[in-house]
């Protein structure tokens, strides 16, 4: 057991090439050979430590699960599996966690399951529990997770950092969300953040997303330390940071300012792949720089068009569709997509085809909307969709009717060129005094009356905390500001937890407010 515990603490070490070039010279070597068949010969007299570990080491070697000698081993740990104690039990869990299911594997996991479960409450070491946790993995039954749970949260005391760290991916191989846990384990990494090596932040942010777990104050404090360290770390790395970020839908503005630095000053760096990610992560955080955004743009510009001779028509769309979600029309890949789309280059399978002609509609309506010679209509032509309001809806309806005295005061589900939709409109007089009837302004141009458009929108529109909203919601924002309405974005979420009082108040101070008509849009059309 020694030897083949030694030969596997050794082999682990290995990258995989030479992983595999010292497997082919141990399963040769004589005498390992012999070691497995006195294995074999001694596996039920073996104590229980040194049946597990033999187990333990033969499978992660590479000894083929459907041999002799680890049938025979998963066998006799079937027979002796009330003689283990904990340490043993965590051991074996690692061990069947790896292997294939097969009859004998699937009967000793069954057996180990209903152990834990009788064992549990004497399981005091954190350690082991959270690798059981882990091995046992999503097929537990959840009153199995829930005994687990419990039993961590007996030990939450003793938790260190990286037990906190471990217990993240933990509870990612179980599927199993447990609040209470992750809050703890949290706010132990909050206090040791500085300790965590590179890779484990990226692990933790996954395990956020797997487990839709979401906890500002944790990712605000992982922001914050690769932040401050920024200059510890390559550039790839603090891509592989944002683009985790990005998939929380989560907004380090600090973080995303030095990088942003980083790219104008040296963008050699920025390959296709680099290139997508950052385009992606930019355009849904609907982030745009506060100084140097034309250099920025114009920067990414560059490298989409050295990247245009290998890049994937799929690949084109999705960039300058990223950088149309932020108000920039890269001009020479913009012709180049238009050209592909005029041959039917652009015509995909059909499990992208829905997708992808959203993204060219969407790039078609940039053109217009954002191109600097296009100027505000006299009319909007605007459709009523129905008179029926969505259930997410009628708390907003019902305040609208109680702020401006009757439902002829404003349109509901308004139907607006470019397929935008709006859920209400409100007209108001030229000095932004009165609400006015939306039958005797029907026929007066814009310039005579301001319109208000009200967008509810849920909270995963907007970035992870806040009330900034992602790419979509901000490019359509900026868009409905362009065919003469004063947009009002609310978070319906929150909307909907005020009392009816507090919705009135809410409503009146967003029309009768002199914020309400001043947007100040971070937008680049004027470098077009």
């Amino acid at each position: 057991t020694n030897s083949l515990t030694m030969a596997w603490r050794l082999f682990k070490t290995l990258s995989e090439e030479q992983q595999r070039y010292e497997k082919q010279l141990i399963f040769e070597h004589p005498a390992f050979v012999k070691l497995c068949q006195q294995l074999l010969r001694d596996a039920r007299r073996m104590t229980r430590g040194d049946l597990v570990f033999s187990l333990h080491a033969v499978v992660h070697l590479g000894v083929p699960q459907n041999t002799l000698l680890v049938q025979t081993l998963v066998r006799v740990c079937q027979e002796k599996l009330n003689q283990l104690d904990n340490r043993c039990i965590s051991v074996l869990a690692t061990t069947l966690a790896g292997m294939d299911k097969d009859k004998n594997v699937s009967a000793l996991q069954a057996g180990l399951q209903l152990l834990v479960e009788q064992r549990i409450s004497s399981i005091r070491d954190i350690f082991i529990l959270q690798n059981l946790i882990k091995c046992l993995g999503k097929d537990a039954p959840i009153f199995l997770k829930k005994k687990l749970e419990m039993a961590v949260l007996r030990e939450i005391d003793g938790l260190t950092f990286p037990n906190a760290l471990r217990m993240f991916s933990a509870l990612t191989a179980m599927n199993y969300c447990s609040l209470p846990i992750l809050n703890a384990c949290s706010k132990k990494i909050q206090e040791n953040v500085h300790d965590a090596p590179f890779r484990q932040l990226i692990l933790i942010l996954e395990a956020c997303h797997t487990l839709q777990y979401r906890n500002v104050k944790l990712f605000s404090a992982l922001a914050d330390y690769v932040n401050s360290t920024a200059y510890l770390w390559d550039k790839r790395q603090i891509i592989l940071f944002l683009s985790a970020c990005e998939t929380l839908g989560f907004h380090p503005r600090e973080l995303l300012d030095i990088f942003t630095e980083k790219v104008t000053e040296d963008p050699e760096f920025l390959n296709l792949k680099n290139l997508l990610i950052v385009l992606r992560v930019y355009s849904r955080l609907n982030y745009v720089p506060r100084v140097q955004k034309h250099l920025f743009f114009e920067t990414l510009h560059s490298c989409l068009n050295k990247c245009l001779p290998q890049i994937s028509n799929t690949e084109l769309l999705k960039a300058v569709y990223s950088l149309g979600i932020l108000g920039y029309l890269p001009r020479h890949a913009l012709d180049v997509l238009l050209l592909k789309d005029s041959k039917d280059e652009l015509v995909l399978s059909d499990d992208l085809k829905e997708q992808n002609t959203m993204m060219l509609r969407c790039v078609k309506t940039c053109m217009e909307l954002d191109s600097p010679s296009f100027s505000k209509p006299a009319f909007v032509l605007t459709e009523n969709l129905s008179s029926l309001v969505s259930l997410n809806l009628r708390k907003a309806r019902e305040a609208l009717i109680k702020v401006l005295g009757g439902e002829k005061m404003f349109r509901q589900n308004v139907q607006l060129p470019y397929k935008y939709h709006i859920d209400f409109e409100i007209r108001m007089d030229s000095d932004r005094k009165k609400v006015l009837p939306i039958a005797a302004t029907d026929d007066c141009p814009d310039s005579h009356v301001h319109r208000l458009a009200f967008l509810f929108a849920p909270v995963s529109a907007f970035c992870l905390g806040t009330a900034h909203p992602q790419g979509k919601l901000a490019m359509k924002k900026r868009h409905l500001s362009k065919l003469g309405y004063h947009v009002i974005l609310i978070q319906n979420k929150k909307f909907q937890e005020m009392t009816n009082e507090d919705a009135v108040e809410f409503l009146k101070g967003k029309i009768y407010s002199e914020d309400a008509f001043s947007f100040p849009e971070a937008t680049v059309q004027n470098n077009n």
